[in-house]
């Protein structure tokens, strides 16, 4: 199951006491900022979570697998997201690890519970 964005207003909406409309707002505002900053090519570093970068994928050819014809794929600029240590410990600790033995859980499962 996937979390949406009406989700997240709505818990944060629970949690602050704010109106959804005002959440809304802030939730659309952090995203906007995002944006804004990834379009002019700035980094955003949140600790704790992780940060937004840009990546430059260079110009390169490419085949149709179907007729075998090549084209040329032109570069582009492409937003990407590392997480955290303290993110990816927390996601693992509460998802990674089965009660027995410290095997890979089931994530369905764990995220159930």
């Amino acid at each position: 199951m996937s979390v949406t964005k009406a989700d997240i207003v709505e818990e944060i909406a629970l949690r602050t006491g704010l109106t959804k409309i005002e959440t809304q707002a802030v939730v659309e505002g952090f995203l906007t900022s995002v944006r804004n900053a990834l379009a002019e090519g700035k980094a955003i570093e949140i600790r704790g979570f992780g940060s937004f970068k840009i990546r430059k994928r260079k110009g390169r050819m490419a085949r149709n697998p179907k007729t075998g014809q090549a084209y040329p794929v032109k570069e582009q600029f492409v937003p990407y997201f590392k997480v955290s240590k303290e993110f990816k410990a927390f996601v693992d600790e509460h998802l990674g690890r089965s009660e027995t033995g410290g095997e890979q859980g089931n994530v369905e499962e764990a995220a159930q519970k």
